[in-house]
């Protein structure tokens, strides 16, 4: 048997490992269990009717390609954005357009600066495109910390990535601050803002990050319609940047990377504003019954500008995490973002996070131990 040669700037990345699926207890005589997903920071009220009605009529034409240019979301999107139809790119979800990023802009042996913890295919990226990752960590308040990735900076870096607000944090850096760090960065170097829970965002301070495009040509804002707008499950995330940085990512760009499907999703979203202040509106309610429940517990949490919420059990998480999972709770193990006491929780529906803090309370009970 005859092996195949691997490309050694891949041979050090970890398979991505998505959350569990919350499901029955592995005992084979174990009743049913509830199923209760608030570990991938999907919204539990789902997408909109308009575009699941949309995603129906248009599977009557399952048999076409998709429009390579995407031109009904892209005229729809670029009148939202105020912004030119040729400064929108679309992908298979950010996931794609991450890592077209690390290829238009990575050559072999070059860095890429990234705060830590943060989204942690920014790393995947930089390794499958042959560069070199360098991690700088956040600082005491869990807030990425600007002045270090500037200093992590050297003649070699070529991309640096802010997630804005950071996943798993929830924190997020103001207009101030990155309008700064932009004007800062020498000349040659991409920075890709990460903006996939942009919607959630609500100070009045948070960076109005397109209208800096004008002043910043290396900037590459990332969005998605995965978190806000309900579409996870059809993938479509979406760029927008200078022209000629879109025309630049647009040449590894595979064609028709949006299917009909979601981009038809896509397009009904966009008009359903009231579904979306649903969603919002439900993550401001959830967003401080956790707040609330947390100093009730007697918790440390951190604030969060996004559909999740950061708790420190002040111990270990591992067990309290295995726990619920059994009991059909899945949330995301903070060991798996270097954060070994604490748990990331997305915020649901009243009634699910009602069942999470429940079975914390009971979790935390010494008997439990």
């Amino acid at each position: 048997m005859r092996n195949v040669s691997i490309r050694r700037s891949i041979t050090g990345i970890p398979v991505y490992i998505p959350a569990k699926a919350a499901g029955p207890s592995a005992e084979a005589d174990a009743p049913p269990v509830r199923s209760i997903r608030l570990s991938a920071n999907e919204t539990t009220l789902g997408a909109s009717p308009l575009a699941v009605e949309a995603v129906r009529r248009a599977a009557a034409d399952l048999f076409l390609y998709p429009d390579p240019h995407q031109t009904s979301l892209r005229e729809k999107l670029a009148l939202k954005l105020g912004v030119g139809e040729d400064q929108l790119i679309f992908g298979n979800g950010s996931f794609e357009l991450l890592s077209l990023s690390a290829l238009a802009f990575l050559n072999e042996g070059d860095e890429s600066v990234y705060p830590v913890p943060s989204f942690g295919w920014y790393r995947i990226a930089t390794l499958a495109a042959g560069g070199i990752p360098v991690e700088v960590a956040l600082d005491g308040d869990h807030r990425i910390d600007l002045a270090a990735v500037r200093s992590a900076v050297t003649d070699a870096t070529r991309l640096v990535w802010l997630c804005n607000p950071n996943n798993p944090t929830g924190t997020y850096l103001n207009a101030s601050e990155l309008d700064g760090f932009l004007h800062g960065l020498p000349d040659g170097i991409a920075v890709v803002v990460d903006e996939a829970y942009f919607e959630y965002a609500s100070p009045a301070d948070f960076p109005d990050t397109v209208r800096l495009l004008d002043r910043y040509p290396n900037l590459i804002v990332l969005r998605t319609f995965s978190k806000a707008y309900g579409l996870a499950g059809l993938r479509v995330g979406y760029g927008i940047a200078g022209a000629e940085t879109v025309r630049a990512i647009n040449r590894i760009r595979p064609p028709l990377n949006v299917n009909r499907l979601a981009e038809a999703a896509a397009v009904a979203s966009l008009d359903d504003e009231a579904h979306v202040r649903a969603v919002l509106d439900n993550n401001s309610e959830g967003k401080a019954f956790y707040v609330k429940s947390c100093r009730e517990l007697g918790l440390s949490y951190i604030p969060s500008e996004t559909n999740f919420i950061m708790v420190d059990l002040g111990r270990d998480s591992g067990p309290v995490y295995e726990l619920l999972l059994r009991d059909g709770i899945q949330l995301r193990a903070g060991r798996e973002f270097g954060m070994p006491t604490w748990l990331r929780v997305t915020i649901g529906r009243s009634e699910e996070n009602r069942a999470v803090v429940d079975a914390l309370r009971n979790a935390l009970q010494p008997s439990a131990r």
